[in-house]
């Protein structure tokens, strides 16, 4: 059997890059958490060490792992409501499998650099986010009214005076009611002013945001 030492501080550094970063991923609840993280990174690691050994097969090998993480990737993306969920995830595991394959291939120095940037993306990034968040978000708003004429009109330049940018969706009328959705751009104080002033509008029947 010809397993050498540095197979194992391979095997044992690919589970430890996993884990740290599939903690991080448990931690915040995702669906890839520390041992699917742990499984991408060690089984990359498994795989990219087998193609050596196998030779003249390398570059198959290293695209079938790709192929095969993409498809595992796109088992946690998901749609939710209006949004799509998983891709930060979907993502995570795609870099994870591929620092997998730089410690199966020995290259120490990039995969410990890829792990330092993943982690620190996930870790330390997370500020930034929420901060570019607060400055522009879209959300969706549905308000149900008693119908007049321009009603809805008069919603769009409510939002625009509240500095949102607004993009009428599908409306519809049942009765005596009318019923609009907006796509709604804008800062996070915006929006905020803009519910707070339709939550306590009597002509508001009902309202979704």
């Amino acid at each position: 059997m010809d397993f050498e030492l540095e197979d194992i501080v391979r095997l044992c550094l690919a589970l430890l890059i996993g884990g740290l970063i599939g903690a991080e991923r448990e931690y915040h609840g995702k669906a890839a958490g520390f041992r699917t993280m742990i499984m991408i990174c060690v089984g990359s690691a498994l795989f990219t060490m087998a193609s050596v050994r196998i030779g003249g097969s390398q570059d198959r090998i290293a695209a079938n792992i790709v192929n095969g993480i993409g498809f595992l990737g796109a088992g946690i993306i998901f749609r939710e409501k209006n949004s799509v969920k998983g891709l930060t995830t979907a993502a995570t595991v795609w870099a994870v499998s591929a620092v997998g394959m730089c410690v199966g291939s020995g290259l120490y120095d990039i995969a410990l650099i890829g792990f330092v940037f993943i982690l620190g993306s996930l870790l330390l990034l997370v500020g930034l986010t929420k901060r570019i968040q607060k400055l522009n978000q879209t959300r969706n708003y549905k308000i149900v009214t008693q119908f007049r004429n321009k009603t809805l009109n008069q919603y769009e330049k409510f939002f625009e005076e509240c500095g949102l940018s607004p993009v009428r969706s599908n409306q519809q009328r049942i009765g005596s009611e009318i019923i609009g959705h907006w796509r709604v751009d804008g800062s996070e104080k915006n929006h905020e002013k803009c519910i707070k002033r339709l939550l306590n509008d009597p002509e508001v029947k009902e309202f979704t945001f």
